[in-house]
C-alpha cells in the first residue's frame, strides 16, 4: 500500500487568485491547463479555498453572518450560484469526478468548527443521536471570521459532527483537505477529532493543517502524528519580506520533514494573481525573477509541498517554464533529508544529507561572489557539478564557486 503524501504534495489553490469567491468553470479551467501542461511534471492537487457554501463571498474580506448553503445535517454545501453541477444536492462530487477525469486530484478548504447557522438551526448531527445545538464552543473562535463555533470535545457529537463531515467528503471523492483556524493558536483536541474523522473515512484524503503564524516547533511530533502536512507561517504573498521569513521557520522545520509528514512553507505566489484576492489588485507576481527563483529553490531543497496560487491560463510562458524544470522539482522529491549547512549575514547554502544538492542562496540587496569550500558544506566534492536552473555543468574545483544575484539562488546536482 503507499504511503499518503509519501512525498510533498504539488498542485494548485484558489486563494491566491480568487480568494473567496473561486468559481467552478475558473476550477475547471485551472484544473484543465495543468492536465495538459503541469502534470507530467508531478502537479496534480486542485484545491478549492474557503467560503465555497458562501453564495455572495466577494473580494477582500468577509460577510459577517452570511448565510451559508448547509444541508439539512448542518454540513456546509458549494453554492449552486458559483458551482452549477452541485445543484439538487450533488455536491462537490460532478465537479471531484470531472478533476479525477483529467487523471488528477481533487481537494477543498474547510474551517474548524461547526457552522452557527447549524447551531441555531439546532439540525442533527448524521448517524448520530447528537444535534448542533449540543457541540459548541462559543470561546474558541476564529479572529478572523464568524460563520463558525468551535466544537465542545467533551461531547460526542462533536467527534460525530466531523465523523459526518468527513463521511460527506469522502462520498463525493475528495482527495485533499486543507483544514484552517487549527493550529493558530493550537487547538490539540480540534486536530486530534479531524484526524480521527480522516482516518475513519472510506477514503484515502491527504490532511493539511493551518495557518502557521507563530507555530512552535514543539507541536512537532503532534503535528507528524495527526496530519500529512501543516503550514509553518501566515499567508504568504509575493512580497519579498514574506519570502525572505521562510529561510529560518524551514531551517527550525527541516528535520521533521519526511515521507506522510511535511512542513508547508505555503502556497507559490507566482504568475496572473490577485483577481479577487484577499490582498492586492489583479496583477503580475510582484516578485522579481530572482525572487522567485529563490522561493522555488527554498520550497524544493527544503522539500515543501507546492500549491501554486496562479491563475494559471492567463500566466505567461515564464511562470509555466519556473514550474516546470524538472532538474529543480526533482530536488522536492529527493529521499535524503536537507539541512541548512552554512550561513555567513545574508548569505545562506543547504545542502541534502547524501550530499546530491546544494542550494546557494543571496538574501542581500546586492550581488554577490561566493566561493565555499565543500568541507563547509558538509558534502564530498563531486565529480560533475550542475547547476539546475540554466542545466549547465561546471567543473568542482575545489569548492563552490559562484556569482548569486541580489535576494537571488542557485540550485545544484552533485554527482
Amino acid at each position: 500500500m503507499t504511503r499518503l503524501a509519501a512525498v510533498p504534495p504539488m498542485g494548485w489553490n484558489s486563494w491566491d487568485v480568487f480568494g473567496t469567491s473561486v468559481t467552478e468553470a475558473e476550477t475547471r479551467a485551472n484544473a484543465e491547463f495543468i492536465a495538459e501542461h503541469l502534470a507530467e511534471h508531478g502537479w496534480e492537487y486542485v484545491v478549492v479555498d474557503i467560503q465555497w457554501y458562501e453564495p455572495t463571498a466577494r473580494a477582500g474580506g468577509y460577510n459577517s453572518g452570511a448565510k451559508l448553503v448547509l444541508d439539512e445535517y448542518g454540513r456546509p454545501q458549494p453554492a449552486p450560484n458559483r458551482f452549477p453541477s452541485a445543484a439538487d444536492g450533488a455536491g462537490f462530487k460532478p465537479l471531484a469526478d470531472y478533476v479525477h477525469s483529467l487523471g488528477l486530484k481533487f481537494g477543498l478548504h474547510i474551517l474548524r468548527g461547526v457552522p452557527r447557522q447549524a447551531v441555531a438551526a439546532d439540525t442533527p448531527i448524521k448517524g448520530s443521536e447528537y444535534s448542533a445545538a449540543q457541540i459548541p464552543d462559543r470561546e474558541r473562535v476564529s479572529s478572523w471570521i464568524d460563520d463558525n463555533w468551535g466544537i465542545d470535545h467533551d461531547h460526542p457529537g462533536g467527534q460525530a459532527y466531523y465523523d459526518s463531515l468527513l463521511r460527506q467528503f469522502a462520498k463525493w471523492g475528495v482527495d485533499y483537505i486543507k483544514a484552517d483556524d487549527m493550529i493558530a493558536p493550537y487547538h490539540h483536541d480540534e486536530v486530534e477529532a479531524f484526524w480521527s474523522a480522516v482516518q475513519k473515512a472510506d477514503r484515502d484524503i491527504v490532511l493539511s493543517l493551518s495557518p502557521g503564524m507563530h507555530l512552535s516547533v514543539d507541536h512537532a511530533e503532534h503535528l507528524k502524528s495527526h496530519s500529512h502536512l501543516w503550514r509553518v507561517s501566515a499567508d504568504l504573498w509575493d512580497r519579498w519580506r514574506d519570502v525572505d521569513a521562510q529561510f529560518d521557520l524551514l531551517r527550525d522545520w527541516a528535520p521533521h520533514a519526511g515521507p506522510g509528514h511535511w512542513p508547508d512553507a505555503d502556497m507559490l505566489p507566482l504568475g496572473r494573481m490577485g483577481v479577487r484576492a484577499e490582498v492586492g489588485e489583479p496583477r503580475e507576481s510582484l516578485l522579481t525573477p530572482d525572487e522567485q527563483r529563490t522561493m522555488m529553490t527554498l520550497w524544493c531543497i527544503a522539500r515543501s509541498p507546492l500549491m501554486v496560487g496562479a491563475d494559471l491560463p492567463n500566466s505567461g510562458p515564464e511562470t509555466i517554464e519556473l514550474l516546470t524544470n524538472d532538474e529543480v522539482l526533482a530536488a522536492q522529491r529527493h529521499p535524503a533529508d536537507s539541512r541548512e549547512v552554512w550561513r555567513e549575514g545574508k548569505h545562506v547554502a543547504w545542502a541534502s544529507t547524501d550530499g546530491a544538492y546544494v542550494a546557494v542562496f543571496n538574501r542581500a540587496g546586492e550581488p554577490a561572489d561566493l566561493s565555499l569550500p565543500w568541507s563547509e558544506l558538509g558534502v564530498a566534492e563531486p565529480r560533475c557539478l550542475r547547476e539546475c536552473w540554466t542545466r549547465t555543468d561546471t567543473e568542482p574545483a575545489g569548492g563552490l564557486r559562484t556569482k548569486i544575484p541580489a535576494h537571488g539562488a542557485a540550485l545544484y546536482r552533485l554527482s
